[in-house]
């Protein structure tokens, strides 16, 4: 399989544009679905990508980030081997040998995905000749090449990219997507941003070995999850030794300068929170990683030339992801809705058949499971507490620890817990939120649930192996069904131990 070599469009026979009924710009996870569901209904398609197929998740992102989070956690267990009667000693990480791990896995992804080979099968045009850019409302042409291609509609799916800090030196720092052309595991690490990238980061560095200080602006880590999500995961850096300051006033600047080791590093320069005296502080770190937003990458791709409104971070859209020119949409990362993996393949399947056969699907992310692989793995689903109660102050939360589950108990894995929120009547759950070993696979199945439409006493009443994570669902559900007229449960309280 060579994804390298473009197979031939409708009209390069001609010296005019190629003709398409749809053209995809962008070969990630939106672009890529998008592109085989609109042939899928019969439409000439092709897709124009300017390097590979995979975008930044498979490439970049989500692939090598959970390889990486892969080797931190071995390196975790062999530390904890001797408990088990284990003699392992610990050696130091081959960094070179971890990067090669995680681009063969890379490699792996990509031959076990075979999008190119799909859309070729498919009969979609796969136009891998350089940058998309528009030259008219319905026409682009390739970078580099001179070559046009013109589309009755036009799908953007262009993916986003790390937003650089606008501060003096920030080109010193290193944006996640670069982490892997680092020459070694530093030895002392800034990451600025406690998003899920920033978050998941850290955990990994840590592991390996690096002394890692974590900045944030807003008031806690994982601002978008649940408040107890946020504090449980931030309880869990301190206890790992990783420096932790939220509240941050402000990065001021990056400097070049030397190590306490002789070696070229960067001196961060920040103001504390408040809460910590605030005022000027400066350190010098091997490395700073600049995790710090995620804007729509629309560089050079000529939207103005199309008509289309665009902002900063991204491409502005409607319920049927069209932007303000009615045959040019944009779906995933471009529009900035949500920048998950998931949610651009729901998009993808619905703006191609918006585009195709008209605007007759809305966008739906009412039930959107994400989660990090952090140490502990976090997750969540719904609405959180706040936004629940928001809504109905007699909403119904219960709490399970994993402390008090078995599974957890004999993998040693206690730290964490699951959190469920369901209406007053306690027939509908609103949300799920999780911190712990498998966090994330234990809110997929709850996640499952609510698009079924289960009612809290059915969740309650399922058998469940043992011992598994997945029974901490039907404890906390169970304690919502015993939770006191406050609206709070307590599992083990309530309804008594499994």
């Amino acid at each position: 399989m060579d994804d390298a070599t473009p197979t031939a469009s409708p009209s390069d026979a001609g010296d005019g544009p190629a003709e398409y009924d749809v053209l995809v710009v962008g070969g990630g996870p939106a672009g890529t679905t998008a592109a085989l569901r609109a042939a899928e209904l019969g439409a000439r398609t092709a897709l124009a990508e300017a390097r590979r197929t995979g975008g930044t998740c498979v490439n970049t992102g989500c692939v090598p980030t959970r390889v990486l989070a892969k080797t931190a956690r071995l390196v975790r267990e062999v530390r904890q081997a001797a408990d088990y009667g284990l003699a392992v000693s610990e050696q130091p990480v081959d960094w070179p040998r971890t990067v090669a791990r995680v681009r063969e896995r890379i490699e792996a992804v990509q031959e076990a995905k075979a999008e190119p080979d799909r859309l070729a099968d498919a009969g979609v045009d796969l136009l891998l000749e350089g940058r998309a850019r528009f030259v008219g409302p319905h026409e682009v042409e390739l970078e580099g090449t001179g070559r046009r291609v013109r589309a009755r509609t036009v799908l953007l799916a262009v993916g986003g990219h790390t937003r650089r800090l606008p501060i003096p030196g920030t080109e010193l720092a290193v944006v996640p997507e670069h982490v892997l052309d680092l020459p070694a595991v530093p030895r002392r690490l800034a990451v600025i941003g406690a998003g899920n990238t920033g978050a998941q980061l850290v955990t990994v560095f840590s592991a390996l070995g690096s002394e890692v200080t974590l900045l944030e602006v807003a008031p806690r880590i994982l601002a978008q999850t649940d408040a107890d999500v946020s504090a449980a995961v931030h309880e869990a850096f301190v206890d790992q030794g990783i420096a932790v300051s939220v509240g941050v006033q402000g990065v001021t600047s990056h400097e070049r300068a030397t190590t306490a080791e002789g070696a070229e590093g960067v001196r961060l320069t920040w103001i504390a929170p408040e809460a910590d005296g605030g005022g000027e502080r400066s350190e010098v770190f091997d490395v700073v990683v600049q995790a710090t937003g995620w804007p729509a990458r629309l560089e050079g791709l000529g939207l103005d030339a199309a008509g289309v409104t665009h902002d900063r971070k991204g491409v502005p859209v409607d319920e049927y992801l069209r932007t303000d020119v009615e045959h040019v949409y944009a779906i995933g990362d471009a529009n900035q809705d949500s920048m998950l993996v998931q949610a651009a393949h729901r998009e993808a399947e619905d703006a191609a058949v918006n585009a195709v056969l008209g605007p007759r699907r809305s966008r739906r992310h009412q039930l959107l499971p994400a989660g990090g692989f952090t140490d502990p793995d976090y997750a969540d689903v719904g609405l959180t507490e706040a936004q629940a109660r928001e809504r109905d102050p007699r909403c119904v939360v219960a709490t399970v620890p994993f402390a008090s589950m078995e599974r957890a108990v004999i993998d040693d894995r206690t730290r964490g817990f699951l959190k469920l929120v369901a209406d007053r009547r306690r027939e509908q759950l609103l949300g799920a939120h999780a911190v712990g070993e498998s966090a994330v696979e234990v809110v997929q199945a709850v996640t499952t649930a609510m698009a079924a439409g289960v009612d809290v006493a059915t969740l309650a009443g399922v058998q469940y192996a043992y011992p598994t994570y997945s029974a901490v669902i039907g404890a906390a559900a169970r304690a919502l069904l015993a939770a006191d007229d406050a609206g709070t449960g307590d599992a083990w309280a309530e309804t008594g131990r499994d």
